[in-house]
């Protein structure tokens, strides 16, 4: 009985060492928002793809964070002719993809190549390569990429070219491991994706960055991928630690990110950087029967109440948008005014054009084509977190005779729907570059195939955008553009929300960073843990 005494001691105290013993710290957890629509990158506009593609794929050149310049990436040096019509790269010498097998001039001709093939899913991207004509080897590290045109981003768009392994992805199969694999040259190789949950990427130890001489970037051992749309959750795994770094909106940094384990287990930030600010937008359906009416969607601006907004979900940190530019690009028109809540100017404006409450149930109607129809729209929203903007446009709408319903949509059926172009009406957001190119989103050509998702259809602007893509001198560029900007905005294609000013996040303490942010981003990929073990937990 003595000696079982003893050994039900021996067995707590071993138990206790084992879960005093501190953990390993491997992995870096981040979080994407919403699972990738499609896992292969080659012609996919979906964010959350292009997270998962930035650790593993890589262009011929790299944007610097900190000055936003051109640097070497799978080329080492460069050089533009002097028509700027073709640009010659040298690559690396001895860079591997992750399967061992050497990178060449071959890859970067079938990248190319492939935009341009349907097979591959590339039309909703092709609209950005098509001023470039082709990729010439030289030899097996040496190749031109030859302009067809003279579009002034051309190099830009030749130095950014994404590549991909021809032995790879030219195999014969059905195209459905392309969704299960991935294969590039990065310094993260994929390691499992458990779908519905998270992917895990691991080092690429073989990376060739890691031989370059004062390398600081991609420190972590592993990185955790996980997919939560619900900003509240996004939150709380960071109070426990199964997130290290997220994003964080004004209400989480002012309201939500308190309490005595901030500034201790968990930290939050408020910096402000050079990078591009996106926007959010209610996007029309200019084609819809009630919204093909200009007049109608100015009316329906007019119902959107973004100081209170601003106030009540966002505590002054942003400010009323005016439109797809933000207002410290040197491509945004000074001249453009914030639409403002007028309620009264609203109603108006729909009387003028028709719209009455002709059988008392308190919703506008009038005769579309012959029938009779309620002044009612849907309006298509991916994420939980938005749900109170579209609520306070929906009980402001209500009180001038718009029905407004919302409908929220998990987000592949949601890019399903968007890609038909099956919608009343669909919230989203635009990222933003330094330099603003609209031909992607505005121009009548990409209505089909490219992110005109509204149908939005101009003849002016279309013209005046085409004639800007050929103008070299940056200041003459913007003349043309500020005019096409001025055109967008005045024909109301889309409800634009707020610009953010501030850039909030969190991060777990365990992480150790050289500065809160650099000019062109925070850097997370410049960030490491503090030590290699773990604090017991």
């Amino acid at each position: 009985m003595k000696y079982k005494k003893l050994s039900i001691v021996l067995l707590v105290i071993l138990m206790v060492s084992c879960q005093q013993r501190p953990r390993e710290n491997s992995v870096f957890y981040v979080d994407i928002g919403n699972e990738p629509s499609r896992l292969s990158p080659i012609g996919s506009t979906d964010a959350a793809a292009g997270r998962v593609a930035d650790y593993i794929f890589e262009g011929l050149l790299a944007k610097d964070i900190k000055t936003y310049e051109w640097k070497p990436s799978l080329a080492e040096s460069w050089t533009v002719s002097k028509d700027k019509m073709e640009y010659t790269f040298k690559l690396r010498e001895g860079v591997k993809w992750q399967d061992g097998k050497e990178l060449t001039s071959e890859d970067v001709k079938f990248s190319f190549d492939i935009l341009f093939e349907d097979k591959f899913n590339t039309i909703p991207v092709r609209s950005y390569y098509v001023g470039l004509k082709e990729v010439k080897i030289i030899d097996k590290y040496n190749l031109k990429i030859i302009a067809k045109d003279e579009n002034w981003q051309n190099f830009d768009i030749a130095a950014g070219l994404t590549i991909y392994p021809k032995h790879f992805y030219s195999r014969d199969e059905k195209k459905s491991f392309f969704n299960k694999e991935l294969l590039g040259s990065g310094p993260y190789k994929l390691a499992d994706y458990s779908r519905g949950n998270r992917i895990l990427l691991e080092k690429n130890e073989d990376w060739w960055g890691f031989q370059v001489p004062d390398q600081k970037e991609w420190n972590f051992p592993k990185i955790v991928l996980r997919f939560t749309s619900d900003q509240n959750v996004k939150l709380e795994m960071l109070k426990k630690g199964s997130l290290d770094y997220m994003g964080m909106r004004p209400e989480d940094y002012v309201k939500k990110a308190t309490g005595p384990i901030w500034g201790k287990s968990v930290h939050k930030v408020l910096t402000e950087n050079s990078t591009p600010k996106g926007y959010n937008w209610i996007g029309w359906n200019n084609k819809h029967p009630i919204l093909k009416d200009r007049e109608v969607r100015k009316a329906l601006y007019h119902l959107v109440n973004r100081k209170l907004m601003i106030d009540k979900f966002e505590y002054g940190y942003s400010v009323p948008a005016v439109g797809p530019v933000y207002p410290s690009s040197p491509y945004h028109n000074d001249s453009l005014k914030p639409v403002e809540f007028n309620p009264k100017l609203a109603l108006k404006i729909l009387r003028a054009a028709g719209w009455k409450d002709t059988d008392g149930d308190n919703i506008l109607d009038k005769v579309i084509d012959g029938k009779k129809t309620k002044f009612s729209i849907t309006i298509m929203e991916p994420s939980e977190a938005f749900m109170k903007y579209l609520t306070v446009f929906k009980e402001d709408a209500r009180k001038a005779g718009v029905e407004i319903n919302i409908k929220l949509i998990e987000w592949n059926s949601f890019v399903k729907l968007l890609e038909e172009k099956k919608f009343d009406a669909c919230r989203l957001a635009w990222s933003a570059s330094v330099d603003w190119n609209p031909i992607q989103i505005w121009h009548s050509d990409s209505i089909e195939g490219g992110s005109n998702f509204v149908s939005f259809s101009n003849k002016r602007a279309d013209e005046l955008m085409m004639k800007a893509k050929f103008i070299h001198n940056r200041e003459e560029r913007i003349k043309l553009l500020n005019e096409v900007q001025k055109i967008i905005v005045n024909e109301h294609p889309y409800v634009w929300f707020t610009y953010k000013e501030s850039t909030m996040y969190g991060h777990t303490n365990r992480i150790k960073k050289e500065k809160d942010t650099y000019q062109y981003g925070i850097g997370t990929s410049y960030w490491d843990f503090k030590s290699k073990m773990r604090e017991v937990e």
